[in-house]
């Protein structure tokens, strides 16, 4: 089940021992770059508060556009063959204790333009709660769920050039702790090379924004934005996997601003997201990683950490490095295979959606205690005979370098699992949110597709969670279309910076008017 690159940038190593007709991709692609793009200019600003509301659109349903496969072109793909039991898997969960109940929870924002996935991501600033949907509609509440204005679409925030003609989706909504700023972005229109991105000029997400339209040599899919102290990063999905940093000094001073990208990597790259009042250590390089697969792209099964290091003075000079490939504990890469979108089993449905388990999930938090950095990141595997279930990690830095911390994988009992999102608060605590569906016996025990939770303090063993909870059951099935996600989004209040606030994606009435969900929780210790 493994493809070649396809593109400018040739990975291609031969056939696969032991499976025909597959091909690996190199162990050590070949990177290319910097490339420096022309500083943008912003266009003018407009607050958010005065963006008109937008109503439901009738008509058919209709796919986003189709995720693109940065792999594709080699050969085809070997058949599917369902892996074994997973090494980390458990029957059962740490102790007994459950993950702490929802403080609050309630609907966001529905399918208002009929189109799937929804992409639902969001993020907690010090006093409102941002959620972005696909198409792209942006909604702000409060901390206890009240709509302050919304929903409205991002792209009426530009006044003109491709930003302002754009619902392409993808949408993006990151808060910058360190700055006290949002930052939005979604595709340029009609699906064009490059991103919009809007700077908000205050700590309001309702207030006015410096809007940004980055041109980039490839069609940015799936790209996700990193906030670090010398650039925003961004990971996306082109002929290959690339990586870029934007200017962000100078997005926040409303200034003209430039970027720089690499390429060639052969799993996508996500960014680091500073969670926490401490910043990294003084000049440190902003942090992606990835995960590679022993079978797929060759070596063992690994964690591969890198360094984009920018001086905006002279960008040129930047460069892109892999500083370190940390083997785990091994797993099996893909379920139901390597972009098999009809994958994971609803109850009641004959309807199988995407697992979407070909790239690392939303986000790669990063905190600074001070004796220790540390990195938090998720992935779907197939836990055993293509269940999916969610393998998540920490790795520490405490001055020697990048090394593993603990790994596990969530999947009890025999449900599904996927589209996880994870955190870790100024305790050290964890949560992970994710998408659960299964029948594991009669029909009473269908779960339709749901958003559960589940927690780990600090000083429990290694590598366990507690049992899960519920932030919202679904009550029916999609059917019409096999995509889902194709991400979620767990956050940290950086008002206490312990408060967990997680978004994602359920459904009531079969069909493909799915709704979504925002809801927080805190485990015990936070004020």
């Amino acid at each position: 089940m493994s493809r070649a690159l396809s593109g400018a940038v040739l990975l291609l190593v031969g056939l696969l021992p032991g499976q025909p007709g597959g091909f690996a991709v190199s162990a050590s692609p070949q990177i290319e770059g910097p490339f420096v793009g022309a500083p943008v200019t912003p266009q003018p600003r407009r607050p958010v508060r005065d963006l008109p509301l937008r109503q439901p659109v009738a008509q058919p349903n209709r796919d986003m556009k189709p995720r693109i496969n940065p792999l594709a072109g080699g050969g085809a793909p070997a058949p599917n063959i369902p892996g074994p039991a997973d090494p980390l898997l458990r029957s059962g969960v740490a102790n007994n204790e459950l993950a702490p109940p929802p403080l609050v929870s309630f609907d966001g924002t529905s399918n208002l333009s009929s189109v799937t996935p929804p992409d639902p991501i969001g993020a907690v600033g010090l006093t409102e709660y941002v959620q972005l949907v696909n198409a792209t509609f942006m909604a702000v509440y409060d901390k206890s769920g009240n709509l302050l204005h919304g929903p409205v679409q991002l792209n009426d925030l530009w006044p003109g050039g491709g930003c302002a003609n754009s619902t392409g989706g993808d949408p993006v909504v990151v808060y910058d702790v360190l700055a006290d700023r949002w930052i939005l972005a979604q595709f340029r229109a009609n699906f064009a090379d490059g991103i919009c991105v809007a700077v908000s000029q205050t700590s309001s997400a309702l207030g006015a924004y410096d809007l940004y339209e980055f041109v980039f040599p490839e069609f940015p899919d799936y790209f996700k934005i990193g906030v670090w102290p010398d650039a925003y990063y961004v990971g996306s999905n082109e002929s290959s996997y690339s990586a870029y940093a934007l200017e962000r000094t100078r997005m926040l001073s409303g200034l003209a601003a430039s970027f720089v990208r690499f390429t060639g990597e052969t799993n996508f790259l996500m960014p680091a997201v500073v969670n926490g009042a401490t910043p990294p250590p003084d000049g440190a390089p902003g942090l992606f990683y990835t995960f590679k697969d022993d079978v797929f792209h060759g070596g063992s099964d690994r964690l591969e950490i890198f360094e984009l290091h920018v001086d905006w003075t002279t960008p040129t000079s930047a460069t892109f490095t892999r500083i370190a490939a940390l083997d785990v504990t091994p797993y099996t890469y893909t379920v139901c295979g390597f972009f098999h979108l009809n994958c994971i089993p609803q109850p009641l449905a004959v309807q199988r959606v995407d697992a979407v388990s070909e790239w690392p999930m939303w986000p790669l938090a990063y905190r600074n205690f001070g004796e220790h950095q540390t990195l938090v990141a998720n992935f779907t595997i197939d836990v055993g005979g293509d269940r999916a279930g969610i393998r998540w990690y920490e790795v520490r830095n405490g001055g020697a370098g990048w090394s593993l911390h603990q790994e596990g994988t969530q999947a009890p009992g025999g449900e599904h699992r996927w589209m996880g999102s994870i955190g870790m608060d100024r305790f050290g605590n964890m949560a992970l949110g994710h998408s659960i569906s299964g029948q594991t016996g009669s029909p009473s025990t269908a779960v339709f597709p749901s958003l559960r939770y589940a927690t780990r303090p600090a000083t429990d063993p290694p590598g366990t969670l507690q049992a899960e909870a519920t932030l919202v059951a679904g009550s029916a099935p999609q059917s019409g279309s096999n995509r889902w996600g194709d991400y979620s989004a767990m956050s940290v209040d950086p008002a206490d910076d312990c408060t967990f606030w997680y978004t994602g994606e359920y459904y009531t009435t079969r069909g493909t008017q799915w709704r979504t969900r925002i809801g927080s929780f805190k485990l015990p210790g936070c004020p």
